[in-house]
């Protein structure tokens, strides 16, 4: 996609609250979050970001936290802002928790290097992703310059969060290692101590107990007094060693998958898989195939950072044909489209009431952005590859 494309759809989905600066900052911060690999595998994902517009920028003054235990109720404390948003209370697992003095009960879950301490606090599995809390600790940090970037299908929802970045790599159970890909979605608590929410795709669905080993080598954020600068993303980064194992158990209540098995032109609409805080749409297309593997995958990125997964396709010489998803409930509500790799689209629910979904897969990039900015009733609808009813049991 062109740079006067995606400021196109910048400027319809956000006009008049996004500047031409804060457009430009945008695409700076986007290529250095896909240098660091937390960018989703396909171009739609980029252009899904843009639509619901990261950004946020301006001077943020949070109030020091009183002293009130933080740890075991981060989900609580960031809930309701998180891009995954909703509520944890009944799903969580308290990894870790504090008592009203600020006393740990265990040090299973705490590591630190280079000054910064994490403390992973609360885990969730719905078989299909890892949502983990984490508290982020620096005594020589100032963490409140930490932008917020909209969390929100639109700017008007006034939902926002900070962010904080991490690079690194994940495995399930001594698994081949995998990309960490997301930021952390959070609060800044005080200048010293940042609460956030890391979600973590997993390769293959999970169905029991598992150990997730968290391999963590840089830690960043960015800075609201550069935004004037030629580069704010991770312009406080640091590097280092943090590692972890975290035992996790999948909860199921209230996860539902429906198969679907529909085949139209070269997609066929495989399942839709419904969670308390997402939806999965699996589709497959003949260019799917074969996979790029996140080795492969670093190993292009490394020469040129901005390189596409179609362009990498191309120079493996590899079929590739991709797909753009999109996805409203039974009200006509647009869920919030985080990602989109090979086979999976991502939507994070937002506490949305999901009777009936109404997927509409797209062959054409344009028809989805069109779709994407007009909603359900968009005439571009009628141009989706598929388009389907699916009632939710």
């Amino acid at each position: 996609m062109t740079d006067e494309k995606l400021d196109q759809i910048l400027k319809q989905a956000l006009a008049p609250e996004i500047s031409d600066n804060e457009i430009r900052i945008h695409k700076r911060r986007k290529g250095k979050m896909s240098k660091f690999g937390k960018i989703g595998k396909c171009v739609a994902a980029v252009v899904a970001a843009a639509v619901i517009g990261i950004g946020g920028f301006g001077y943020f003054n949070p109030v020091l936290a009183a002293k009130i235990p933080l740890i075991g109720k981060i989900f609580e404390r960031v809930e309701d802002d998180a891009i995954y948003s909703g509520d944890y209370t009944d799903k969580k697992t308290v990894l870790t928790n504090e008592d009203s003095a600020g006393n740990l009960d265990t040090s299973d879950y705490i590591v630190s290097d280079k000054g910064i301490t994490l403390t992973v606090s609360e885990a969730y599995c719905d078989g299909y992703s890892i949502f983990l809390t984490v508290n982020i600790e620096s005594e020589d940090a100032d963490f409140t310059h930490i932008p917020k970037h909209y969390t929100g299908m639109k700017v008007a929802d006034n939902r926002t969060a900070a962010g904080f970045y991490i690079d690194g790599t994940w495995s399930v159970d001594g698994g081949s290692p995998e990309l960490l890909r997301n930021t952390f979605d959070g609060e800044v608590i005080d200048s010293h101590t940042f609460a956030g929410m890391l979600k973590i795709d997993l390769a293959e669905k999970q169905t029991g107990s598992g150990e997730l080993n968290l391999n963590i080598n840089g830690l960043g954020y960015d800075d609201d007094r550069m935004l004037d600068g030629g580069e704010i993303s991770a312009s406080h980064w640091t590097d280092g060693s943090w590692n972890i194992a975290i035992v996790f158990a999948v909860n199921n209540t209230d996860v539902k998958t429906i198969e679907v098995g529909e085949k139209k032109g070269n997609i066929t609409l495989e399942d839709v898989v419904v969670s308390p805080y997402q939806v999965i749409v699996h589709a497959t297309t003949p260019g799917e195939q074969r996979e790029l593997t996140d080795d492969r995958r670093e190993k292009l990125l490394s020469k040129d950072p901005d390189m596409t997964d179609a362009e990498m396709y191309e120079l493996l010489g590899w079929s590739y044909e991709p797909c753009y998803t999109i996805c409203f409930n039974q009200d006509g509500e647009q869920l919030y489209s985080d990602m989109e790799m090979a086979g999976r689209a991502v939507f994070a629910v937002q506490g949305k009431e999901i009777k009936t979904l109404y997927v509409y897969i797209f062959d054409n990039l344009d028809d989805w952005s069109l779709m994407e900015q007009e909603g359900m009733n968009s005439g571009a609808a009628d141009r989706a590859v598929i388009s389907k009813e699916i009632h939710i049991a």
